[in-house]
């Protein structure tokens, strides 16, 4: 991984440079300026000496908004998934925070039964501004802390889903998810918050990236052309953006120009973006940390099939995670987890 540090993918902002943790960290600290309603809630957010949650995005807000507006909850995602749902529907924008992922299971009533729900029920009398922040991917926490579950919520209508790579993308994906009407699940990458500061993460990476001081909102919807190519195209979200740059460099090298497209949203999603890419180059690649069945890549791998197929020169590739649990064994881990390799080598044998 160290030598995935020095290329990661970066949006070409000039600003201050911050970690992907800042970012998040300012956004929320910027909105809870900004708009009264706006509130933090969740699991050991704001206690006092704590870490602001498991990844430290919240540190110091309680300092500056109080235990009123910084609301740490019970150890129950049903619970406090529930209040956040209400308190949306009250008039008020709440941003839950929880730890894992994988805790969301114990909150899909009240995510896919309610909050996606009520507005349409309701014929959009009703409103539910509200913001799920969940960190996803492996590492080396086992099974049950390490799922990326982004499909599963692709698949409800009536959420957002956001899923951003670098500090600038995070900071202005957040922001605009705040002010929206409808219920955001907003998925964090562990690794791409770092391996330094008060909560380490084995194997992370030091994405900085700059952020302007001047205040922006990026909307959903539209995806970024990270890097240009005529080849091929290399549709990625979150770490594996990164991982796509490093196996874009390697194939450079041997005279495959790969071009890739951070989705930054899935719902909703930018097709054009996609198909005007695979309209030039001819073929597909699909990265992605979540298991290989059902996984967002074979939504877009359908659709691409539907709408370019007369385009294609070869055929659409997948490059996953297998259809296992998320194994503990760190060897296994990274047998698991989607590698330079393995994109480099499925490029290559798109393009032969």
């Amino acid at each position: 991984m160290s030598t995935l540090n020095n290329v990661v993918a970066k949006p070409e902002v000039e600003g201050r440079k911050l970690s992907i943790v800042e970012a998040l960290r300012e956004a929320l600290q910027e909105e809870m300026r900004r708009n009264e309603r706006v509130i933090l809630i969740g699991e050991d957010i704001g206690i006092k000496g704590g870490f602001g949650g498991a990844f430290t995005v919240t540190l110091g807000l309680s300092d500056e908004f109080g235990s009123e507006r910084v609301i740490d909850t019970p150890i129950s995602e049903a619970g406090f998934t529930g209040i956040a749902v209400g308190a949306a529907l009250g008039g008020l924008r709440p941003v839950a925070d929880v730890q894992y992922a994988d805790f969301l299971f114990l909150a899909m009533d009240q995510l896919a039964n309610h909050a996606a729900k009520m507005r349409y029920m309701s014929g959009g009398k009703l409103k539910v501004p509200m913001v799920m922040r969940a960190p996803v991917g492996a590492t080396t926490r086992g099974s049950q802390h390490g799922q990326s579950l982004e499909s599963y919520f692709m698949h409800v209508p009536g959420l957002k889903i956001a899923c951003p790579s670098n500090p600038y993308d995070a900071k202005g994906l957040l922001k605009t998810a705040i002010r929206m009407d409808d219920p955001v699940l907003f998925f964090e990458h562990k690794l791409l918050y770092g391996s330094k500061g008060s909560r380490k993460e084995s194997g992370g990476l030091e994405v900085f990236g700059a952020v302007p001081d001047q205040e922006y909102l990026l909307p959903f919807g539209e995806a970024k052309v990270v890097r240009p190519g005529r080849d091929i195209t290399i549709v990625a979200n979150l770490l594996m953006v990164h991982k796509a740059v490093l196996a874009a460099k390697t194939l450079s090298e041997q005279g495959i120009e790969a071009e890739i497209i951070d989705v930054r949203t899935l719902a909703p999603f930018d097709w054009q973006t996609v198909f005007d890419s695979v309209g030039r180059t001819g073929r597909l690649v699909i990265v992605h940390e979540d298991t290989l069945t059902g996984g967002w890549g074979a939504e877009v791998a359908a659709r691409v099939a539907d709408s370019c197929i007369g385009y294609l020169q070869g055929p659409i590739r997948r490059v996953t995670a297998p259809d296992t649990p998320v194994p503990f064994a760190p060897v296994m881990e990274n047998f698991y987890v989607p590698s330079v390799e393995r994109i480099v080598a499925a490029v290559k044998e798109v393009c032969q």
